[in-house]
């Protein structure tokens, strides 16, 4: 996940508060000692207390599947150990804070893409069939013009006006929308039992 850390004008200095509050990291500000939680980008606790920082959109994936669709990326080297999270016991979260949805990522596997409404807004959720790793979250509105994707051996395919769309980076390739790109949405990857605990009033997909 990531957030801005400027709020309000001020540019917040974050760092480890060493426990986790429902099974996720918190932090803390060096400026008022609040204590934040990682999912929500909110302060939980201290003066900050209700604040929220505005979530970016991120994807965890593996470094394959990043550079296929980013080749020009550079990575810093330095040791790790692989993660011990695995996708395929995750789901997709998208929250536009008036409303939440977790799409689980063996259900999206199984259809490719996700045509859906969140707080209002047309959004679509997609992934590759045959690999977890690669998914993207985008806004179906362009202007005026509302798409309707499914996800074909060419791509992102328009029903409504017949376009083909990368289904990564969301950029045109073909039809009478290929000058435009649809906008990235901020999505995240989390365990359903945690997303529960986080918004407790949000919907799991399929329901």
């Amino acid at each position: 996940m990531v957030h801005r850390r400027e709020l309000n004008g001020t540019v917040l200095t974050l760092g480890n508060q060493g426990a986790l509050w429902g099974n996720a990291m918190t932090w803390w500000d060096h400026d008022t000692g609040s204590v934040w939680s990682q999912p929500l980008g909110e302060a939980i606790l201290g003066p900050r207390k209700g604040e929220r920082l505005e979530l970016f959109p991120s994807t965890l994936t593996t470094w394959e599947a990043w550079l296929g669709a980013h080749p020009e990326s550079l990575a810093l080297d330095v040791h790790a150990w692989r993660t011990a999270f695995d996708l395929e016991d995750m789901a997709v979260v998208v929250d536009l804070g008036t409303e939440a949805i977790a799409y689980r990522i063996p259900s999206l596997r199984e259809v490719g893409v996700v045509n859906d409404i969140v707080a209002g807004l047309e959004i679509a959720v997609v992934i590759d069939p045959d690999d977890a790793a690669r998914w993207a979250v985008f806004s179906r509105r362009l202007d005026s013009t509302v798409v309707e994707l499914e996800l074909t051996d060419e791509g992102l395919f328009d029903t409504v006006s017949g376009t083909v769309f990368d289904p990564f980076l969301g950029i045109g390739r073909s039809g009478p929308l290929a000058d435009q790109t649809l906008d990235r949405l901020p999505g995240f990857t989390s365990f359903p039992d945690d997303y529960v605990t986080f918004f407790p009033d949000g919907r799991i997909w399929p329901e």
